[in-house]
C-alpha cells in the first residue's frame, strides 16, 4: 500500500511543475492499473503500516480511481480555466483520503479521513457549483455529517480505553446498550444515507457541478456502507439485536422516496432520490447479515456508483446546452440528441435493475436475503421495484420525448461525451462475466 501512497505523494509535487490536465489523466489510470495487477486480497493483504486491502476495499478503490478518471473528462469546461490546476489538487486530495478510508486497518485514521473528505467535496460544490444556494447545501452536508459523527469519535475513543486496540480484525464484545449501537452507526447512515437523515444528499447534489455529483453519488455514499460492513464484524449481537429497527425504517423509506421522485421538477432532483432509493435497498442487505445480502450490498454499490455518476453525467450533458435542469425545459432530445438518447435509455433501465446488468444481479442477491430475514418483506419489495420502474420511465419519456422549447441548433454530443459513457457502460455488464471472481 505505501507504493501506492509513495505514487500519489510524487503527484502532489507535480503541482509546482503545472500539472497538464492529460498528464493527471494518465497518471490516475496508470495508478488503477498498477493496482488491479496486485493479488490476493481475499483477507487483509498488502498490508504495510496498518494499511491494506481485502475483498471488499479492492473493488472500491479500483471505483474511486475510475470515477475521480471520469470526474476529470467529465469537466471540460474547466480545461484551460484560471482555477484548472487548483480543480485537479482537489480532485487528487478526494481520491488519496477515499483509498486511505478503503485500506486502512485502523478505527482513527478511518474516522479522521471520513472527515477529511468532506473537505474538498465542499471546496468543489463552493468553487464551481451553479447558483447561489449552493452556499446553504453545503451547511447542510457540513453539519449533517458533523452531527452524526461526533459520537462515533466517543466510540472509538470508548474503545481505545476498554479494549487498548482499535484495529478492524479484532471481535469486541460489547454489551447489548441500543445508545453505543445507535452512535457507533450513526455517523455511517448519515453518509449512506438511509430514509430520515437523507435531507443533505438532493441538496448537495443539485447544487454540486457535474464533479461534485459524480463523486458524491459513486464513491461518497458508498463510504456509509462500507463502514457497515467493517463494523458488523466487529459487534455482531447487538447488531442481530436492534437491526430490525433500521430494517423496517429502511423497507418504508425505499417505498416513500420512490413515491416522492415522481414529483420531481428538477433532473438532477430527480436522480439524487433515486439514490436514497438505491442506497436503502443497500442497507436493507447489509442488515440482513447473509451472506448473499452482503455481497448483493457490495455488488449495489459498485453498480450504483457507475449507473448514478453516468445519469448525472447525461444531465449534465443536456444542461450544457439548455443551461436548465427543469423537466419542463428538457424535452425533446430525441430529436437533437438522437445517438445520446440510446445512452439515456440504457441507463433509465440499468438504474431499475433490467437484466444485463450488474444492478439486476446484486438485487436478485438482497431479495433472497430479505425474504431470508421477513418473509413478508416480499411486499414491500414487490411496490420498491414498481416505483422504481415508475421513475426511471418517468425520467426518461419526460426528457426525449414532447415539444421541443427552442428554435437552436445544438450538436448531437461530442465523442468525448460518448467515450465517458461507454466507459461508465462497460463496467456494469462486463462485471457479470467474473462473478465467479465474487462468489
Amino acid at each position: 500500500m505505501m507504493k501506492m501512497f509513495m505514487y500519489m505523494m510524487v503527484m502532489f509535487l507535480y503541482f509546482y511543475l503545472n500539472m497538464s490536465w492529460n498528464l493527471f489523466q494518465f497518471m490516475i489510470l496508470l495508478l488503477m492499473i498498477l493496482f488491479i495487477s496486485y493479488s490476493g486480497f481475499n483477507f487483509f493483504s498488502l498490508i504495510s503500516y496498518n494499511y491494506g486491502i481485502d475483498f471488499y476495499s479492492y473493488g472500491l478503490i479500483i471505483l474511486s480511481m475510475l470515477i475521480i478518471s471520469l470526474m476529470i473528462v467529465s469537466s471540460n469546461l474547466i480545461k484551460g480555466s484560471l482555477t484548472m490546476n487548483f480543480f485537479l489538487l482537489v480532485n487528487l486530495m478526494l481520491l488519496l483520503s477515499l483509498i486511505l478510508v478503503f485500506s486502512t486497518l485502523n478505527m482513527l485514521v478511518m474516522y479522521l479521513f471520513f472527515e477529511f473528505s468532506l473537505i474538498p467535496l465542499m471546496v468543489l460544490i463552493y468553487t464551481w457549483g451553479y447558483q447561489p444556494e449552493r452556499l446553504i447545501s453545503g451547511l447542510y452536508l457540513f453539519f449533517y455529517t458533523l452531527f452524526a459523527s461526533l459520537p462515533f469519535l466517543l466510540i472509538i475513543l470508548y474503545f481505545m480505553f476498554n479494549k487498548m486496540t482499535l484495529y478492524f480484525d479484532m471481535f469486541f464484545y460489547i454489551n447489548y446498550s441500543f445508545l453505543i449501537h445507535m452512535f457507533m452507526i450513526f455517523a455511517f447512515m448519515v453518509k449512506l444515507p438511509m430514509f430520515m437523515v437523507h435531507f443533505w444528499l438532493p441538496k448537495a447534489h443539485v447544487q454540486a457541478p457535474v464533479s461534485g455529483s459524480m463523486i458524491l453519488a459513486g464513491l461518497l455514499l458508498k463510504i456509509g456502507g462500507y463502514g457497515f460492513i467493517r463494523f458488523m464484524n466487529i459487534y455482531e449481537f447487538p447488531f442481530l439485536f436492534y437491526s430490525y429497527i433500521w430494517y423496517s425504517l429502511s423497507l418504508v423509506g425505499c417505498v416513500l422516496v420512490s413515491i416522492i421522485c415522481l414529483i420531481q421538477g428538477d433532473v438532477k432532483c430527480l436522480i439524487a432520490y433515486s439514490s436514497v432509493a438505491h442506497m436503502g435497498m443497500c442497507l436493507i442487505g447489509l442488515l440482513t447479515m447473509t451472506k448473499w445480502g452482503m455481497l448483493g450490498s457490495y455488488l449495489m454499490m459498485i453498480s450504483h456508483g457507475l449507473c448514478s455518476s453516468g445519469l448525472f453525467c447525461l444531465a449534465n450533458f443536456s444542461y450544457e446546452r439548455y443551461s436548465s435542469r427543469s423537466f419542463y425545459l428538457n424535452k425533446g432530445l430525441i430529436n437533437l440528441m438522437p445517438s445520446m438518447s440510446f445512452m439515456w435509455f440504457v441507463f433509465c433501465a440499468f438504474n431499475m435493475s433490467c437484466p444485463p446488468s450488474l444492478n439486476f444481479v446484486s438485487e436478485i442477491f438482497i431479495i433472497n436475503s430479505m425474504l431470508m430475514y421477513w418473509s413478508n418483506s416480499m411486499l414491500f419489495f414487490i411496490f420498491i421495484s414498481f416505483f422504481s420502474a415508475c421513475f426511471s420511465y418517468f425520467l426518461y419519456s419526460y426528457i426525449q420525448h414532447g415539444q421541443h422549447y427552442s428554435f437552436y441548433c445544438y450538436s448531437l454530443g461530442y465523442v468525448r461525451e460518448y467515450l465517458l459513457m461507454m466507459i461508465h457502460l462497460l463496467p456494469l455488464v462486463l462485471i457479470i462475466l467474473s462473478l465467479n471472481f465474487f462468489y
